[in-house]
């Protein structure tokens, strides 16, 4: 047990880190008390700001979209033990997080402002989406998203059981309740700059494509299953009236 004792420091660490860059996200996305955030920051001319911006985007999509692939997961296992794997996909994910809030440029050209019921409904939207986002993964297993299972475990020397596909709360509603908390949380601002519009565009193009590369990698491991919960439940935006189609 003493030997694998660094599987857990290092989950553990990873996890920390990731706690830094969630709750840095808030402040930087609300522009709450950080000391730089999506409209506050280092002044760049339009076109420094906007090629800096894409690039830290960029390099946390590349990220973000190659290590979640099974493909990549295989091949890494012949260099990373298992149990590290999913707290380095979470440590590497948060320090690039926290390498693009320190770097980002903001663009402060308006796009729009609210002032009154409207702006406090916005701002109300945009705390319902961190709650949609962190409640989301505690309704799966928070502690295997981000690493602490598969290190306690191997703590332990047991392995862990296969995935087994379940639909709680949320999830019946939507199939990705994690990502739509994140679309509220990119929106919803009773003040828009074109910076800010420029995230939440990008981000959520990454989102719509991303989210199909997973839905391919659900379907090839849960097969029947998955595509049957496909045809009952909408991907993103809840249906309010009626059954959902099939995608």
């Amino acid at each position: 047990m003493v030997a694998r004792l660094p599987v857990l420091i290092y989950a553990v660490v990873s996890y920390a880190i990731f706690l830094v860059s969630a709750i840095y996200a808030i402040g930087f996305f609300g522009n709450y008390v950080v000391p730089r955030s999506i409209d506050v920051g280092v002044p760049a001319g339009i076109g420094e700001a906007v090629v800096v911006n894409l690039l830290l985007l960029g390099l946390f999509a590349v990220q973000h979209s190659v290590m979640a692939r099974p493909a990549f997961k295989r091949w890494t296992a012949r260099m990373l033990p298992g149990a590290y794997q999913r707290s380095t996909y979470v440590l590497l994910s948060s320090l690039i997080l926290l390498l693009l809030f320190g770097h980002w440029r903001p663009i402060l050209t308006p796009v729009w402002h609210v002032g009154g019921l409207v702006a406090w409904l916005l701002v109300g939207v945009y705390w319902l989406g961190w709650i949609v986002v962190f409640g989301s993964t505690f309704m799966i297993d928070h502690f295997d998203l981000f690493g602490l299972r598969q290190a306690f475990a191997a703590l332990r020397g047991a392995s862990l059981p296969g995935q087994i596909f379940r639909t709680p709360l949320l999830y019946k509603i939507v199939r990705h309740p994690l990502m739509l908390g994140f679309l509220l949380v990119f929106w919803a601002t009773p003040d828009m700059t074109a910076g800010h519009l420029l995230f939440a565009a990008a981000s959520t193009a990454y989102i719509l494509v991303a989210l199909q590369l997973e839905e391919r990698d659900l379907i090839a491991e849960f097969g029947a299953v998955y595509q049957d919960y496909r045809r009952r439940v909408p991907m993103l935006l809840p249906r309010i009236f009626g059954r959902p189609k099939a995608p």
